[in-house]
């Protein structure tokens, strides 16, 4: 197809306004981003992470969308069938929260907020596959999440069992240690409590090695994220040894376990200390009040372990004894301290105030004293001491009897000799051990808008799987919030069912999973997401897994992304994949950020109400309603609490999306924090215009050539092949900068009035570089170019490489080997005329002070060096 748009009318401003609805409807018209699974042209999956209904997208989704979008329409060029879907994380709690301050049901506001934001995001000119759109909260996403979960309960990898958990008491419900932030629910802020609840487990410690190994294998990557993964699986190689009670007390065990890291530091214990659900603490609270009453405030401490570290260090003495395991004379005092959990290791420690910070808080809190038993190289052991800095670092052993004198992996390796040789009973006393700091993922949520979890409980029975037929046990469609908890919890109608083994009184779980279950595999499900009998379609998932670039935020590094992890393994084991990673490439994009203001009253005011001024150098901001002075404040995130937040959709109705997005790719290096500013948007916006007018005046050309030809189909090639490689590696600002470089040259070639052809290849070129980025004025401009066909489905353009090849080279010039200049020569000049040159230079002369070079070194291509 061709535009009506012609180099005469082009004379006016470029109207998005006007272009951009009718270049989406062209692309919608001719279903250009329909993928077809059984296209013949190589894959390539192209996704950022999907978002959740809120009812707005902000600029960070702009951001998001557009760095895939730019990827997506670059392979569609390249001859990849490409896959680029959109749905919605569409399940959580600010629906609920929405219930009850609206008065309205989670599903219709919800769909509302799917509904308003679809239009949103296709306003921006996503290359979007719309006919695969999937919303988390459909019982058709939801029944076969269901299927998942039976089959990963038959296959192991569901278990159900009571546990201490995090409870967040605002929003009533259950949270994952992942979910708990600096010891607060990871949405409300509220601080965390320790409850017992019986549960639902994904076992994703069965994965634990292979999650950890794998990721040196994910090369494509960011290092921080492998590493932050790596941290939280925690793997670590230590020694679990047992600890002889010297009178324990009636119907306890004779010992306490301890796993520990450091038995090269066992000379250094000055007490054992206890979970406050350790068994022993148990058994000693039945009858110790007092003792019961310091559990109780254990246990509102909760679960996380960024909470236990930054918690006061508090413990109870037991009264009781242990013997040292090295030494059977030497008694230890046992302590019931709410630094220890039993969910880590064995629920007991033993504690080395010297080269442990917890453990030395916790002794000077209860004037237990310190030994230092590992000495730093190059300190002197006899004025090595510890007092409110514990050292936990590498060093030789001090103060340890037979182990004095040896490194700390020695001693940690004689020690572990020693124990595992020695016997309690019919047991070593110790034996190595290999521990994760992963725990399961506890999926069950008190909550009403969540994927139902599919159990039916009978007296008789037990749990019982809802049978496949059966599925998706949907959510009822009437709800009430009037009070606090899950309503699925009073709402009997929904409830009580039969059992389907014996047909007996039941009833349902009432546990909805967490949210987080929706997002562990969607992007599967995008790859076939007609089904109607099956999770996947075995060979679709097979062909589009891994996902070859999946975009979203670094918060997600431990949360979203481990857990799909999990999930594409636990896929693989029943046999519903053939894939075990999720994501080949992985980039994590920055914030987008902006000023903040305030009026005099100290209230937030929001961009769009602030005029700035500035005046001599200095910017000041007023009110545009009131012209009351307002106070600029830091840079910070967008958020909808400092009202620093600006609204797409103004952006786009102002300036058109085009010039949104070629802001938010141009302004800095996409790992990073983008800074909106008035002044950034404007400068993006005029140069949409500019291309506007140099494709125009390209159409136009009519000059006679020559060099002038030359220099700019260079110039384009030069482009052509640098933006290639930089969206490849994702440096989108940069390939901005070669478009604003081949712009200048093409304007520089009309004055220098090139050729029609020349002209038009040029603008053909910047056209199609512009493309993946501002695609509606690509479209415009291609037909003022006259070309047929849409931009959209052109192929991209292969680079001449002969025009890559400079004419001229710089090589660096040594003067007793020492830089002292640079000589510019074509790059076919022989050596002695690479050395006639070298010797006219300035600097050389100078250097040379009328001497004549002893020796002149010409390394082609390379180097000029010169012996005086």
């Amino acid at each position: 197809m061709t535009n009506a748009a012609t180099p005469s009318t082009a004379l006016e401003r470029y109207n998005a306004k006007e272009s951009e609805p009718r270049w989406r409807k062209a692309w919608d018209e001719a279903r250009l981003f329909e993928t077809q699974n059984d296209d013949p042209r190589p894959k390539y999956y192209v996704l950022e992470m999907f978002p959740y209904p809120s009812g707005r997208i902000h600029m960070g989704h702009v951001r998001n969308y557009a760095m895939g979008d730019v990827v997506a329409r670059y392979k569609r060029a390249k001859g990849f069938n490409v896959l680029h879907p959109m749905g919605w994380d569409a399940f959580g709690l600010p629906a609920e929260n929405a219930a009850m301050e609206r008065g309205v049901n989670p599903r219709d506001w919800t769909y509302a907020n799917i509904a308003a934001m679809r239009t949103q995001l296709q306003s921006m000119g996503l290359s979007l596959d719309w006919s695969r759109e999937i919303a988390t909260c459909d019982p058709d996403y939801y029944k076969h999440q269901q299927r998942m979960f039976l089959d990963f309960l038959k296959a192991g990898l569901v278990t159900r069992r009571t546990a201490k958990v995090n409870w967040d008491p605002v929003d009533h419900t259950v949270l994952a240690n992942e979910q708990v932030i600096d010891g607060r629910g990871w949405r409300s802020g509220a601080l965390v409590e320790s409850r017992e609840l019986t549960q639902w487990f994904f076992k994703i410690t069965d994965f634990a090695d292979d999650l950890l190994s794998a990721l040196d294998r994910l090369d494509r990557w960011p290092e921080k994220v492998r590493l932050m993964q790596k941290n939280w699986i925690g793997r670590s190689e230590g020694l679990e040894v047992r600890f002889r009670l010297a009178e324990p007390p009636p119907g306890a065990d004779g010992t306490v376990t301890v796993y520990t890291t450091r038995p090269d530091t066992l000379f250094g214990a000055k007490f054992l200390a206890i979970a406050g659900d350790h068994p022993l603490a148990a058994t000693l609270a039945a009858g110790n009040p007092e003792l019961q009453v310091f559990i109780e405030e254990c246990r509102r401490t909760g679960t996380a372990q960024a909470a236990i570290d930054t918690a006061e260090k508090l413990g109870f003495d037991t009264g009781l004894k242990v013997h040292h395991p090295l030494d059977p004379d030497w008694l230890l005092p046992v302590y019931v301290a709410n630094f220890v959990l039993m969910e880590y290791g064995t629920g007991a420690v033993f504690g080395c105030p010297a080269h442990d910070q917890r453990d030395l808080d916790f002794a000077n809190k209860y004037g237990l004293g310190n030994t230092p038993v590992v000495c730093p190289d190059g300190q002197d052991p006899a004025s090595f001491v510890i007092t409110d800095t514990a050292y936990d670092g590498e060093g030789r052993l001090i103060n340890s009897r037979f182990l004095d004198g040896m490194s700390t992996e020695a001693a940690f390796a004689a020690v572990a000799d020693r124990l595992e040789a020695e016997a309690i009973g019919d047991e070593p006393v110790a034996r190595r051990k290999v521990q994760f700091r992963l725990r399961d993922w506890g999926v069950s949520r008190q909550r009403y808008w969540g994927c139902p979890i599919p159990i039916i409980h009978c007296e008789s029975c037990g749990p019982v799987p809802v049978p496949i037929e059966d599925l998706p046990v949907k959510l009822p469609e009437e709800v009430s919030f009037d009070v606090p908890g899950n309503p699925l919890e009073r709402d009997t109608a929904w409830r009580n069912v039969s059992c389907p083994q014996c047909g007996g009184p039941a009833r349902r779980e009432t546990d909805t999973m967490d949210t987080f279950v929706d997002s562990s595999w969607y992007y599967a499900r995008f790859t076939a997401p007609w089904l109607t009998d099956a999770p996947t379609e075995r060979g679709a998932v097979d062909h589009w897994l891994a996902v070859d670039q999946y975009i979203g935020g670094i918060e997600h590094a431990i949360l979203h992304l481990l857990y799909a992890r999990f999930f594409m393994r636990a896929m693989k084991a029943t046999e519903w994949s053939g894939v075990a990673e999720p994501f080949a490439g992985l980039f994590t994009q920055g914030m987008v950020v902006h000023e903040t203001y305030k009026d005099a009253a100290g209230a937030w005011v929001q961009p769009a109400d602030i005029r700035l001024v500035s005046e001599g150098g200095e910017r000041r901001a007023f009110h545009v309603k009131t012209e009351a002075p307002v106070s600029i404040g830091p840079i910070e995130k967008m958020s909808k609490s400092k009202k620093n937040v600006v609204d797409p959709d103004d952006i786009i109705a102002s300036y058109g999306a085009d010039t949104a997005r070629w802001f938010m790719l141009s302004d800095s290096p996409p790992e990073r924090d983008v800074i909106w500013t008035e002044e950034g948007v404007q400068g993006a916006a005029r140069f949409v215009q500019r291309v506007w007018r140099l494709v125009n005046a390209a159409a136009l050309a009519q000059g006679s050539g020559g060099a002038a030809d030359a220099d700019l189909r260079k110039a384009a090639h030069k482009a052509l092949a640098a933006v290639e490689e930089d969206v490849e590696r994702l440096r989108f600002n940069r390939c901005v900068a070669h478009i604003y470089t081949l712009a200048n040259a093409l304007e520089e070639g009309l004055r220098a009035t090139v050729s029609a052809a020349a002209a038009g290849e040029a603008a053909g070129i910047l056209v199609q570089l512009i493309a993946p980025m501002m695609p509606h004025l690509a479209e415009s401009s291609w037909a003022l170019l006259g070309r047929t066909g849409l931009v959209a489905e052109a192929a991209w353009p292969e680079a001449d490489r002969a025009l890559l090849v400079e004419d001229e080279i710089t090589l660096p010039v040594q003067i007793n080997g020492k830089k002292r200049a640079d000589v510019t020569v074509p790059r076919d000049a022989d050596a002695a005329a690479v050395e006639a040159a070298t010797l006219a230079l300035d600097p050389v002369q100078r250097a040379l002070e009328g001497r004549a070079p002893r020796k002149v070194i010409v390394v082609p291509g390379r180097i000029v060096n010169l012996v005086v």
